[in-house]
């Protein structure tokens, strides 16, 4: 039998899961949130930049937030990348710094390219997103309803801060909500 939620629920779950990130952010001791800005981040995007004990830095490609973040790192704070799959591709260079020194990595990727989207242009790395992760030893979380992202962050930020682990959460386009094209 399904169950079905009133909408209000669905609503409040929907409007919730950045706040949700937020509060693993604060309970890791996350310093420093690298970004490229990007729609699917910018509520979790104005929370972080609201917090003074935050420091949170815009970015003009998702490469120098790896790299950011290893001087964090290496500086003593934890960090997290935000960014859109389409990022990814632009990262994976810069992956193998993470990879080779054994950096703990922290990313939040909001997907394009699956659920609805109206872009063919953004299909190719949506599909391989995971895949480019991988190949480059990060591990890979996915959450694709409200219910699970502080939860699945929670254990990403685990793996990766306390396990030494680089670690990607994917934040599911049918989750984040498809973009739409206006004329």
């Amino acid at each position: 039998m399904t169950h079905h939620r009133p909408a209000t629920a669905e609503a409040a779950d929907a409007a919730s899961w950045p706040e949700h990130i937020y509060g693993v952010l604060k309970q890791y001791d996350v310093r420093q949130v690298a970004y490229v800005p990007d729609g699917g981040h910018a509520e979790l995007i104005r929370r972080v930049q609201g917090d003074p004990g935050i420091r949170a830095v815009a970015l003009t490609t998702e490469e120098e937030g790896v790299a950011l973040l290893a001087g964090a790192w290496l500086g003593g704070q934890r960090g997290v990348l935000l960014m859109q799959s389409s990022g990814v591709g632009n990262c994976v260079n810069m992956l193998s710094l993470v990879k080779t020194c054994r950096l703990p990595l922290l990313a939040l990727v909001t997907m394009r390219g699956e659920w609805g989207e109206f872009n063919p242009w953004q299909v190719p790395m949506g599909s391989t997103t995971a895949d480019a992760f991988r190949l480059m030893d990060v591990g890979v979380l996915r959450a694709d309803v409200p219910e699970v992202v502080g939860a699945t962050v929670a254990a990403a930020a685990r793996m990766a801060f306390e396990g030494g682990s680089a670690t990607a959460v994917l934040l599911s386009q049918q989750l984040v909500g498809a973009k739409v094209f206006v004329k």
